[in-house]
């Protein structure tokens, strides 16, 4: 009994020493060495598709790039290409205006018509630059003829289109039997004789035609005071210039 303690107590010594022994060594090869710490290295996720849908990426990454610069493109900002003038307009030559055409007349056409009548070489209608005067459509009739009064014309007056104007004490045929009074050269009592103008109306119409040198067409008579839309009316077929 007693020799069974002993060699326990024996065994366990032995196992200690060799357990201490153990770790002394353990502790020479692994006690001394630093703990090295390795560099962490990002995680690289690699993904590798299919290669049967490599191609639908491609097509899909082709266009929208495309469109993208097509987009880019059309919204470019543009130059505004400002244009030359090279042409400083159509020079009109001075020489071809009458010098009784002022600067105003311009605008308007530059011809006018007038029916000469009475003592002229050649009556008819004659074609003036617009400003003329009575002499112009007298010269432009091929003259007065001989013994011709033109005491009571005004030589200087300004002519319009469409006017007729009378030339000394002859009148051709068709002005005779013309009936209708000439507002230009009636007398007060020539025009109190028409319906609706009395003294007093004849009177203005008189004034007014000297005012103004003389009536240019029938449609004036309403800017001589007194004479409204009725009495114009029935005025109109009986007079004329």
């Amino acid at each position: 009994m007693q020799f069974n303690v002993q060699a326990m107590k024996l065994f366990h010594r032995r196992s200690l020493q060799v357990t201490n022994l153990a770790l002394a060594r353990l502790e020479k090869v692994f006690g001394g060495r630093p703990e090295v710490s390795l560099p962490s290295e990002p995680v690289q996720i690699l993904i590798n598709p299919p290669k049967q849908a490599i191609a639908p990426i491609a097509k899909f990454v082709i266009v929208a790039v495309s469109v993208v610069g097509l987009l880019v493109w059309l919204n470019r900002p543009s130059p505004t290409a400002v244009p030359v003038v090279t042409n400083d307009g159509i020079a009109i030559p001075r020489s071809s205006l009458s010098p009784s055409v002022g600067i105003g007349d311009l605008g308007s056409t530059n011809q006018i018509v007038v029916d000469v009548k009475g003592d002229v070489l050649t009556p008819g209608l004659v074609t003036l630059t617009a400003g003329d005067r009575v002499a112009d459509a007298i010269t432009a009739a091929g003259g007065l003829t001989p013994g011709a009064n033109v005491t009571s014309l005004n030589l200087a007056e300004r002519l319009s289109d469409g006017q007729m104007i009378f030339i000394g004490n002859a009148l051709s045929s068709d002005v005779a039997s013309d009936p209708r009074i000439n507002i230009n050269q009636a007398s007060e009592s020539e025009l109190d004789a028409l319906p609706g103008v009395g003294p007093v109306m004849a009177g203005r119409i008189v004034a007014w035609r000297e005012t103004n040198q003389r009536f240019h067409s029938v449609d004036e008579l309403q800017e001589v005071p007194g004479i409204g839309p009725k009495v114009f009316a029935n005025l109109k077929p009986l007079v004329r210039i």
